[in-house]
């Protein structure tokens, strides 16, 4: 998913004012300012951005990725972990590290509309979205509110209920890392002189916190955060950070870090494309190399190789492949930079949207009946108090659910259900038992982005091989993108080496509670 960049607004500040250079070396904090107390086997769980089954297997078997191969043969593989929903990188952390599905933690996608401030949140995507949203606001929402102000304050997350535990953790260029322990970031120069952001900046984080050139302990990472290096978000910089950890024996109990390389690789190159798989292999070799032996390294760490979500294969024409909402919705006025009394606001997450019908003279049907033209929109969906509806340009019927009713699916999820269940391509077994088919988990992550925010909200997810777009979206065609419900983009594979322990269910929102059960059990 791109670690979507934190500082994806400062690469376009830099860019187009020239100033490749003028990033300033950023001060090293002391790892002998801590004193780690770490459990007899620490927990690593490495997150390989848009990590997907099938590229996998394939590169083991080609032999293009030895230490893959080494986790696999030593531990429990897993093809199909489902991930949160809409399938983007900030929502999928924000379920990683609370355990929660959006209806809970409240972090509805990469771009959201905020009702109460009548505007487009935007934690940095394409360069014209970033403009179009505002430079500093842009800044602002994706390096301090995000962690701040917009993860709900009613969940905790891993970091918070380890150090409750008085265990601790470390993060390391991970977007969401809401912790216990006070840190200053280091902002660039360059980005305080542009009055982007303020000159001290103090986050909550866990014991220790690297995030690309606004925090770091390894002085060998200041060679690896320069623009061009898209200021540290990357693998060598993570890997750096954590094989330092490593040989400084000041390994957490935890340590979430991040490896995001792939995702632009898949992006442009499409589902198929080995390189970013190669890369994070070479990495987990530099993370092994640190110990006297790989054998070493999976005997004394617990090590958990995630994915975040899959990708789909977008077709290389535009004229069919992309789904223009301005076009489609022409007869609407629209939220665009500082115009605040559009009818319609249009928050597009690559394969999924939100569309949100601020006038209340515009009734939801009417957009609905709409949509319900396109043949690649998957499904349409929108809420009321009480009941989800989802109809589909396939079906003339409507499928409704909520939740507590009398079917159960394969998670113990209770649920009301009514109308056209193959609209979402569920089963019912014996007039009781939902199982899920191409939308995994599609109740309650549906459910989860439905009611993540307040306001009147219509959610549209393309069919395989389609791309939403808006008037400054980035688009993806010829590439992969992801963002939807489908299991093409929500099924990702998961590697377990060092227990015999595992979650209860094969999904993402089930991986915060298993990790605290596998470190209260050491």
């Amino acid at each position: 998913m791109k670690r979507k960049m934190v500082m994806a607004f400062i690469i376009f500040l830099v860019i187009s004012t020239g100033l490749v250079l003028a990033i300033s070396i950023s001060p090293i904090k002391e790892l002998d300012d801590f004193s780690i107390n770490s459990t007899k086997k620490p927990v690593i769980l490495l997150v390989v951005d848009s990590l997907m089954s099938e590229p996998l297997q394939k590169a083991v078997k080609e032999g293009k990725a030895p230490a893959f191969a080494f986790l696999i043969n030593n531990g429990h593989f897993n093809q199909e972990i489902i991930s949160s929903y809409p399938t983007m990188s900030v929502t999928i952390d924000s379920t990683l590290l609370t355990g929660t599905y959006p209806n809970h933690h409240k972090v509805p996608g990469l771009i959201w509309f905020k009702e109460n401030e009548n505007r487009m949140i935007s934690y940095g995507s394409g360069i014209s979205e970033i403009w179009n949203n505002g430079l500093k606001n842009v800044a602002l929402d994706s390096v301090v509110s995000l962690n701040k102000d917009h993860l709900s304050k009613e969940v905790q997350t891993i970091h918070e209920e380890l150090a409750n535990r008085e265990l601790q953790s470390a993060s390391i260029n991970g977007l969401l890392y809401r912790g216990s322990y006070e840190h200053q970031l280091n902002v660039p120069k360059l980005i305080t002189m542009a009055n982007f952001l303020p000159k001290e900046i103090e986050m909550n984080g866990p014991t220790l916190f690297s995030l690309g050139a606004l925090s770091q302990y390894n002085g060998e990472n200041n060679w690896h955060k320069f623009v061009w290096n898209r200021m540290g978000v990357n693998n060598q910089f993570t890997v750096n950070e954590l094989k330092y950890l490593i040989e400084q024996k000041k390994l957490p109990s935890f340590t979430l870090a991040y490896l995001p390389d792939a995702d632009a690789s898949i992006h442009k190159h499409g589902p198929d494309d080995l390189k970013g798989i190669e890369k994070a292999d070479q990495a987990l070799q530099d993370l092994f190399n640190s110990f006297v032996s790989w054998e070493e390294a999976i005997q004394e760490v617990t090590w958990i190789a995630l994915g975040d979500s899959g990708q789909s294969s977008v077709n290389k024409d535009k004229k069919t492949s992309l789904i223009d909402i301005n076009k489609s919705l022409k007869n609407y006025t629209f939220l665009e930079g500082n115009k605040r009394d559009a009818q319609l606001a249009v928050a597009i997450n690559e394969r999924m949207a939100y569309i949100y019908v601020n006038d209340q003279q515009v009734e939801l049907s009417q957009i609905v009946n709409i949509l319900k033209e396109d043949k690649r929109i998957g499904f349409i969906a929108w809420k009321d108090e009480q009941t989800n509806y989802v109809v589909s340009p396939q079906s003339d019927e409507e499928f409704t659910f909520s939740p507590k009713g009398t079917y159960v699916d394969d998670y113990e999820q209770s649920w009301k259900i009514a109308g056209n269940t193959s609209i979402l391509n569920l089963k019912v077994i014996n007039g009781e038992r939902i199982q899920y088919q191409d939308y995994p988990d599609a109740l309650a992550r549906l459910h989860g982005a439905l009611h993540s925010q307040e306001g009147r909200i219509i959610i549209v997810d393309a069919e395989p091989s389609y791309e939403f777009i808006e008037e400054h979206s980035h688009d993806h065609a010829g590439g992969g993108a992801h963002g939807s419900l489908h299991k093409v983009d929500s099924i990702v594979p998961m590697i377990v080496t060092g227990t015999n322990e595992f979650p209860q269910y094969n999904r993402l929102v089930d991986v915060k509670k298993w990790i605290l059960q596998l470190l209260s059990d050491t």
